[in-house]
């Protein structure tokens, strides 16, 4: 028995017809009109604006790591003036003997004095017995071994010293940062997952509101991975428009943002900023987020082929 012609016709084509712009006809729909791109945009945006605050705290972590690798602080804790100035000149001329030690440097009155005005107000040095500090920078990193060294040859000199380690003072900080950036990482791992369902959604409902045209094209000798790569392309237009717009209007924020902590003048935040290497992967982030909604549709619409027919 013969084939129609029509049939014939078509599966000799080998379905040339459905591919380029008549193939995506198949899952008609306006651009823009519909909610998927406007969808991944909110999640491009969404996502870069955790990626830059994820590698903003990176930066800002580093830097105050590296300016802190090799800092002390010494500490003169002696309520008379007189007493804590000798012993204070006392500890600096002996710090600058130790081979170990690349700088030491008293901290002036003036400068405590405008540490501690925020809670002291007025008062300074001269109302409340504040204790003479001493800058310490070592030519390495420190241990807790030339640590304890440290503590021993001024304790035996020096009773009224303490020294500390400037990078303990912020280990709290350090703490939050990393809690911080695991917060990031896991927001933009939800918001992945997130646009992935968006997508789901999007493929499975665009593949029963098309199942009769589907059932046709497979009569015609369609294989399931033309049909998915029709979903794919169109998904793929949404996922390129969604994430422009989204990765516009990220940076707007980014920008806003960082406008606002620059303002504050703080030396610490100012090691959070942003690197040329950072733009990069921010940039990156439309462009993964296409792969994803296309890997997605093409599974989503592979799956569901294999139930349906």
């Amino acid at each position: 028995m013969k084939r129609p012609p029509v049939l014939t016709g078509a599966v000799s084509r080998g379905l040339a017809s459905f591919t380029g712009e008549r193939a995506a006809q198949l899952v008609p729909q306006a651009r823009l009109a519909g909610p998927m791109p406007w969808v991944i945009a909110i999640m491009i945006a969404l996502t870069t604006i955790a990626a830059a605050g994820g590698l903003a705290l990176t930066n800002l972590a580093n830097a105050a790591r590296a300016e802190l690798r090799g800092g002390l602080t010494v500490q003169i804790v002696e309520a008379g003036k007189d007493e804590r100035d000798r012993q204070a000149a006392a500890a600096v001329a002996l710090l600058r003997r130790i081979p170990a030690i690349e700088s030491v440097r008293r901290i002036p009155e003036d400068e405590l004095d405008q540490l501690v005005e925020p809670w002291l107000g007025e008062m300074g040095a001269e109302d409340i017995p504040v204790p003479a500090l001493i800058d310490v920078r070592l030519s390495g990193p420190v241990t807790p071994g030339n640590l304890q060294r440290l503590r021993g040859i001024l304790g035996n000199r020096i009773p009224a010293a303490r020294v500390d380690a400037q990078s303990s003072w912020l280990a709290p900080v350090f703490s939050a940062i990393s809690s911080l950036q695991l917060l990031m990482a896991g927001l933009i791992v939800l918001l992945a997952a997130t646009s992935a369902a968006a997508v789901w959604l999007a493929s499975r409902s665009a593949l029963g509101a098309n199942r009769g045209t589907i059932e046709i094209v497979h009569l015609l000798g369609g294989t399931d991975g033309q049909i998915a790569r029709i979903f794919q392309r169109s998904v793929g237009f949404d996922a390129v428009l969604g994430g422009a717009v989204g990765l516009g209007l990220g940076l707007v924020a980014v920008l806003l943002l960082g406008q606002q902590f620059a303002a504050l003048g703080s030396g610490m935040i100012a090691g959070g900023g942003l690197h040329w290497q950072d733009w990069l992967l921010i940039s990156a982030i439309p462009l993964v987020g296409v792969v994803i909604a296309m890997l997605t549709a093409r599974l989503t619409v592979l799956a569901a082929l294999r139930r349906m027919l």
